[in-house]
């Protein structure tokens, strides 16, 4: 079934990728509703089926006027090969799909110059003679290395806009006899190819993470120290993205919300399927990561993630999503909704319906029970928690709440039906669970002499002991 929503994101943008101890590198991100693709860019052959190759040979011969036409950087001293940074727009014709900038010259006429500094690379093209060959392979890192604009896509053609020629320690100035001013035409014959060979530089893909079930953090694993600019996703697999730099705050904030957005919807259509196959009282509400403190004296900012379950009349933790009807049964822990404190949900609004009347019910943590009319949104009653006295129901859909009137202490009975009446009760027992457990002190001095906590008799009715 294809599963569309107004809210799903789709997204494309260039980012950085830092991927263990390897400096960052320049990726693209694609997002789409139920994957996160990060591209590398690659150079691969398409005279025929696309194929992969981690070296290129192109034999380049010398001319009288422009040399070889290339710019190089780079060398050993910078921790990196030789790098062509520039490609002149004479040559740029007669080299296009077989040099591209950001390639690191591994071998010149055979001889290795993988270790090489810059100035010995530059006296080896200078004694190379006439014609060379040069064995290459498209660097990542090139990118970074020559400062070219992240944001610039030069996934096909080379282009001559890199800021590299700045950097006079990188750059021998030498630019292998080209000369820019010179703007003769050089003879296409003159350039030998690689016979039945043609190469393009393209985004490939370097990794695939699936979003159902999947987490992401801007928070370095297991502590509460958060990253500038930067997160990882972590598929339910294992699979983990590294680390994705992004070129501002702002940027950062819309890759997590378009990711969070994507995941959420894949979640609430995955719950919808599984519900089918669970009863009405036993139904998932919620699913999700969390982040659980560990009470550990000698490391006292322990993280892990923990998966949380909100499914009939318990919440579930678990160390992965469950996956089949018995992964349920094996949870890491399980605890029963009405003993639990929510203070977060401050409020909750569910539809109702009285007297064949559409209604709302409002239950407000700190304002109480409002009911009103949902066309007109005017208001037929409300109640402070501290009035409720009791409650009974059905099991089905409807429940009597009997509140007590401030003024004449009579009780007053609302009967009201819901198409989720367990969700309703939920909500009602987690409230009053979390004022006892805040000792709310209007709520708890208002029950002091008649009652002390609710408890569950029969089917759902909820009364008080003292």
């Amino acid at each position: 079934m294809d599963f569309r929503t107004a809210c799903e994101e789709t997204k494309t943008g260039i980012c950085l990728l830092q991927d263990g101890n390897q400096e960052p590198f320049k990726v693209r991100l694609h997002l789409a509703k139920d994957i996160l693709m990060i591209q590398e860019q690659d150079v691969i052959c398409v005279s025929g089926e696309p194929f992969y190759s981690g070296e290129r040979t192109v034999t380049i011969r010398r001319q009288t006027v422009g040399g070889f036409g290339l710019s190089i950087k780079g060398g050993a001293e910078h921790n990196i090969p030789v790098v062509i940074s520039k490609i002149s727009k004479e040559q740029r014709a007669e080299l296009s799909g077989l040099l591209f900038i950001g390639d690191a010259i591994l071998q010149i006429n055979g001889i290795n110059v993988r270790k090489c500094r810059h100035e010995e690379v530059v006296q080896v093209l200078r004694n190379a003679g006439e014609e060379v060959t040069l064995t290459v392979s498209f660097l990542k890192r090139a990118p970074a290395f020559l400062k070219l604009p992240l944001n610039e896509d030069c996934a096909c053609a080379p282009s001559d806009q890199s800021s590299g020629t700045s950097s006079p320690l990188c750059d021998s100035g030498l630019h292998l006899n080209y000369h820019p001013n010179n703007t003769d035409t050089l003879s296409c014959s003159s350039w030998p190819t690689s016979p039945g060979l043609r190469w393009e530089k393209r985004w490939c893909d370097l990794r695939l993470i699936p979003l159902l079930h999947s987490r992401f953090s801007q928070y370095l694993p297991g502590s509460d120290l958060c990253r500038q600019n930067a997160f990882q996703v972590i598929a339910v697999d294992g699979v983990c993205s590294g680390i994705i730099q992004c070129l501002s705050a702002e940027d950062c904030i819309d890759w997590l919300q378009a990711i969070a957005s994507n995941i959420s919807n894949l979640t609430k259509h995955n719950i919808k399927k599984i519900n089918r196959n669970f009863p009405v009282n036993q139904q998932i509400v919620y699913m999700g990561w969390t982040e659980e403190r560990e009470q550990d004296s000698l490391q006292d900012r322990m993280y892990t993630p923990k998966f949380l379950a909100l499914r009939g009349s318990s919440l579930y933790k678990f160390m992965a999503p469950p996956v089949t009807t018995w992964d349920w049964t094996r949870a890491e822990k399980t605890f029963s909704v009405y003993e639990i404190m929510c203070k977060i949900l401050k409020c909750k609004t569910y539809a109702c319906v009285l007297e064949s009347h559409l209604m709302g019910l409002t239950i407000d943590f700190s304002m109480g029970f409002v009911c009103f009319d949902a066309a007109t949104k005017a208001v037929l009653w409300r109640y402070k928690f501290s009035q409720l006295k009791g409650s009974s129901d059905d099991g089905k859909s409807k429940i009597k709440f009997l509140f007590q009137n401030t003024d004449t202490k009579q009780i007053e009975a609302k009967e009201l039906e819901f198409s989720n009446l367990f969700a309703v009760l939920h909500c009602i027992h987690s409230f009053f669970a979390a004022k006892v457990a805040c000792l709310d002190p209007l709520f708890v001095g208002s029950q002091a002499t008649t009652s002390a906590a609710p408890t569950t008799s029969g089917t759902g009715k909820l009364k008080y002991t003292t």
